[in-house]
């Protein structure tokens, strides 16, 4: 088919575009940063764990003087977490340790309480006690000076943990940024309006932005817009006032004599990058840039429109926050759980369910009709399985890409 462009080409240009599009920066304090995408390298302000630690409850002891079974020590004391001993263990003494307390001078091991006996102030030892042993070394976890993070991560809980530990109390982060969200068509009404028998409910904007709100942005809904110059018009500079990054519109991206948002835009002056992709579903999207602001038309078909937004919207999102992975290849290995068609020249991303077989491999099966107005379908689906451009008849076990929904 003519002119349309491969989706690996029309990914890489939506991906280039937004890491090159302006990024602010902000301080937020550390336990506020989760899903945020770390602006600048972190390193540790610290070394963990600061000093030698027990790994156990037990006792702390010189491994020289319990070299077998049946060793008797003094107990002199005892270290607990934020209240060490403050003495020295010598020859034939020990004192009692908690998990995570300061290894006190002079012992360089633990017995675990499991393997001894108390009787008064002595402990009596089951075990030969090794040096090193139950000891979590200075610095066994990281070290002052070392980078721990790097600019471009997308901030995890793990990350946030990390981080605080490194003794960051406030982390540079890129600003979220703002994407505006516009519904075309003379034809739609929003839940529970009155509705003429012409007219159908619009929930595409709803699906896009639930989509989009893990991803840490800030969503600006420019509600409906009629298949008007002036409305269209008016909702674009409602988008320009509100300092949009990226204007997603959803409809009106396609060539018929109602679909004006490719035409309205350009008369602005806008500057198209791309028009219609080799996809199924999806294949009147369209990219580009008004003055500052980026501009991502999808299509209005309810399928459509959800596949471009986990395909190319997402991506473009993470792309404008500078997450260094912004391009990856999320897809992974699966099986054919059925018989398939041969594909034309298009790339089909077939609504399918998901199955673990003996191997962990996904198995993957059609989750009902493949229309792409069958909402009900996309919601019970589990996974998108990628069928390549002029893929041969594909039979059940044959390997297999899919691109997981959650």
């Amino acid at each position: 088919m003519a002119g349309l462009l491969p989706v690996e080409d029309a990914l890489a240009r939506l991906i280039a575009a937004g890491a090159a599009h302006p990024r602010r920066q902000e301080r937020v304090p550390v336990q506020l940063a989760s899903g945020r995408v770390l602006a600048e390298d972190l390193l540790a302000l610290r070394t963990q764990p600061p000093a030698d630690m027990s790994a156990m409850d037990g006792f702390a002891l010189r491994s020289a003087d319990c070299a077998a079974p049946g060793a008797m020590l003094r107990i002199i004391g005892e270290s607990a977490a934020g209240h060490p001993f403050s003495g020295m263990v010598g020859p034939g003494e020990a004192i009692r340790i908690y998990t995570g307390a300061i290894l006190p001078a002079g012992a360089d091991g633990v017995v675990i309480q499991e393997n001894t006996e108390t009787a008064g102030e002595h402990v009596t030892l089951a075990v030969a006690a090794q040096a090193g042993r139950h000891i979590r070394p200075a610095g066994c976890d990281f070290h002052e000076g070392q980078r721990l993070l790097s600019a471009g991560a997308r901030l995890t809980p793990g990350h946030i943990a990390l981080a605080g530990a490194m003794n960051h109390a406030e982390i540079t982060v890129f600003a979220r940024p703002r994407i505006g969200v516009l519904a075309t068509g003379d034809e739609l009404v929003l839940p529970g309006a009155p509705r003429a028998p012409h007219q159908i409910v619009a929930t595409n904007a709803f699906a896009a932005m639930a989509m989009m709100r893990p991803m840490e942005v800030e969503i600006v809904d420019l509600g409906l817009a009629a298949d008007t110059p002036e409305a269209l018009n008016a909702a674009i500079d409602r988008a320009l006032s509100e300092a949009v990054d990226c204007l997603v519109t959803i409809g009106g991206a396609s060539v018929g004599k109602h679909d004006l948002v490719r035409p309205v835009t350009a008369a602005r002056g806008a500057e198209l990058a791309f028009y219609k992709i080799a996809m199924r579903p999806g294949k009147p999207l369209n990219f580009g840039r008004l003055g500052p602001m980026l501009l991502l038309g999808l299509p209005g078909n309810p399928v459509s429109a959800l596949v471009c937004t986990r395909l190319f919207l997402l991506p473009l999102i993470a792309a404008m926050q500078g997450d260094a992975q912004a391009g990856q290849d999320r897809s992974e290995a699966a099986i054919l759980g059925g018989d398939f068609p041969a594909n034309d020249e298009r790339r089909d991303y077939v609504r399918v369910m998901l199955d673990r077989d003996e191997r962990g491999l996904w198995i993957a099966r059609p989750a009902g009709g493949q229309d792409s107005s069958f909402l009900s379908v996309l919601a019970r689906a589990e996974g998108l399985l990628i069928r390549p451009p002029h893929a041969a008849p594909g039979h059940a076990g044959d390997p297999a890409r899919v691109l997981r929904l959650s």
